[in-house]
C-alpha cells in the first residue's frame, strides 16, 4: 500500500451540529418548512449527494424549491464551518501526522464544492493531504472521484476509509480495498478491515 484516501464526514470528523445551525437559520425564514431539522435527520443523510439529501430532508417541496433552498443553506454553511468547525474524532491530527510520514494521504467526499476547503481552513489539517476531490467540484460519483484522484496522483495501491455503504460501493467501483470506520454514521455489510476508533489505523498501518 502506498496511499490512503479518506471519506470526510463520519470518518475524520462530525460536522452535524455546525451544519444544523446553518441550515436551521435558513429554514426559520422559509414559510414552506414547518419544523426545523434535527441531528437525527442529518445523520440519515451522511454520505449522500446533495440532490439525494435535499429529496430526503424536504420531500414536500418541488425539485426547483429543494434546489433553491439547499443552495442557500450550503452558501451559509461554509462560513459557519470556517468560523466554528466541527468535532474532530479523537487523535485525528496525531494519527494523520504519523500516517503522512509513510503514506500519501487524500480526501474524497460527496460534499459540495468548498466544503473540504472550509474543513481545512478551520482545523488546519491541509498540510497532511496531497490532494482532494468532491462531487460538488466534478459532479461525478464518489467512485469516479476516487479513480480520478488515483489517476491524477499515479497511486499504485491505495485504500479507501469510510463509514457508509456508499463508501463501500465507491471503493468497489474504484477496485480498491475498503476499511470501515465503525464509529461513524453508517452500517456496512462488507469490508477488508474495520476500525473502532481513528487511532486504530496506526495498528493496521
Amino acid at each position: 500500500m502506498d496511499s490512503i484516501i479518506f471519506d470526510l464526514d463520519g470518518t475524520l470528523w462530525d460536522p452535524i451540529d455546525t451544519v444544523l445551525s446553518a441550515w436551521n437559520s435558513v429554514i426559520r425564514n422559509n414559510k414552506q418548512i414547518i419544523s426545523e431539522l434535527t441531528r437525527k435527520d442529518f445523520e440519515g443523510t451522511m454520505g449522500l449527494q446533495m440532490n439525494e439529501i435535499s429529496r430526503k430532508l424536504f420531500p414536500a417541496l418541488s425539485y426547483m424549491e429543494r434546489q433553491q433552498l439547499v443552495k442557500v443553506c450550503c452558501e451559509l454553511e461554509q462560513p459557519f464551518i470556517e468560523k466554528h468547525g466541527g468535532v474532530l474524532y479523537p487523535n485525528v491530527e496525531n494519527v494523520l501526522k504519523e500516517l503522512s510520514k509513510k503514506y500519501k494521504l487524500y480526501i474524497v467526499s460527496n460534499c459540495q464544492d468548498g466544503y473540504i476547503e472550509s474543513f481545512y481552513k478551520y482545523h488546519k489539517l491541509e498540510k497532511y493531504f496531497l490532494d482532494f476531490e468532491s462531487h460538488g467540484r466534478t459532479t461525478m460519483s464518489k467512485g469516479e472521484n476516487i479513480k480520478l484522484v488515483i489517476d491524477r496522483n499515479n497511486l499504485l495501491n491505495p485504500v479507501y476509509i469510510g463509514d457508509t455503504e456508499g463508501d463501500l460501493n465507491a471503493a468497489r467501483f474504484a477496485k480498491i480495498p475498503f476499511i470501515f470506520a465503525k464509529y461513524g454514521f453508517g452500517q456496512v455489510s462488507h469490508y477488508e478491515n474495520e476500525i473502532e476508533s481513528f487511532d486504530e489505523l496506526l495498528s493496521i498501518f
